[in-house]
């Protein structure tokens, strides 16, 4: 396959206000997005030739924003219409190998949907950890510095060496990620497996790559600075900070002062990485 072949599913509903960049950055790489409202998959209110199905794309894309105006918990309405419309075919979208990606409320987003992290199953039934209110109980918008630290399994992150630090900003009001407690022992188990299954892509991280560095570092609290996760296959993919955001190197927010030559902006190797996946996977 091509990648002007590889057709990318950009899914909105109202709240979300991160998708023109998300589009952007898979056109600028060559590939085919496309804007796809929810009501085109749940196929209502919808005119002749409308309808949208998930098996027309390679590529299903949960944006930034407040979808649904994040009432209730961020994330829940979008995901709760999803699972009542097309549950099954987005497990049929995983199993078949196909990439999904969220950022900050597609993350979010994807906890509720229970395709992350997904132990033991495509989907859960049930979410199976929560994306709660930071510890500084307010919105954190700021720089981060993030360190990759898969071994290879998410193709979200395949171009990028393990240990990489990357800069890219976040914008969130509940991203600390938290996995259940029924016990301590229970609960340190299911984190020592996230890191045992190579589930872990990026964690939060200070400029010398620190990632047991606390706030201002880690921005929302997330035990072992945990700011991304993929599934067991490595095609589903969560985090909380925008990549989209760092498309190119004079959108950091230190470009001026350090002057930076190249216009590749941190964020972009992920974009690239799940492109060249669809192109030898598909």
């Amino acid at each position: 396959m091509k990648v002007d072949e590889i057709k990318v599913c950009i899914l909105r509903m109202e709240g979300t206000n991160c998708e023109q960049e998300t589009y952007d950055a898979f056109k600028r790489l060559g590939a085919s997005p496309e804007f796809v409202h929810l009501k085109q998959l749940e196929g209502r209110d919808t005119l002749d030739g409308e309808r949208r199905s998930l098996q027309d794309f390679h590529i299903l894309m949960f944006p930034g924003g407040f979808s649904a105006g994040d009432y209730i918990r961020a994330g829940a309405i979008f995901a709760a219409r999803l699972k009542a419309s097309v549950a099954g075919d987005l497990v049929r979208f995983i199993d078949e190998g196909k990439a999904i990606g969220g950022f900050c409320n597609g993350f979010q987003l994807m906890v509720e949907l229970g395709i992350l992290p997904a132990f033991d199953c495509t989907m859960a039934a049930q979410p199976q950890a929560v994306l709660h209110a930071n510890d500084s109980g307010r919105f954190e918008c700021r720089p981060t510095v993030l360190k990759h630290v898969n071994e290879g399994k998410c193709v979200w992150t395949s171009g990028s060496k393990k240990g990489e630090l990357r800069y890219i900003p976040c914008a969130h009001a509940e991203g600390k990620f938290m996995l259940p407690h029924e016990s301590q022992e229970k609960e340190d188990a299911l984190y020592h497996r996230l890191f045992d299954e190579d589930r872990v892509v990026f964690q939060f991280s200070d400029p010398s790559g620190d990632t047991s560095a606390q706030y201002p570092f880690n921005p929302n609290g997330s035990r072992f600075n945990i700011a991304g996760i993929t599934n067991d296959l490595g095609t589903v993919f969560g985090m909380m900070p925008h990549p989209e955001r760092v498309f190119f190197r004079n959108t950091h927010p230190d470009w001026y002062r350090r002057r930076i030559g190249s216009e590749e902006g941190d964020g972009r190797a992920i974009f690239r990485s799940v492109l060249d996946y669809v192109v030898r996977k598909f």
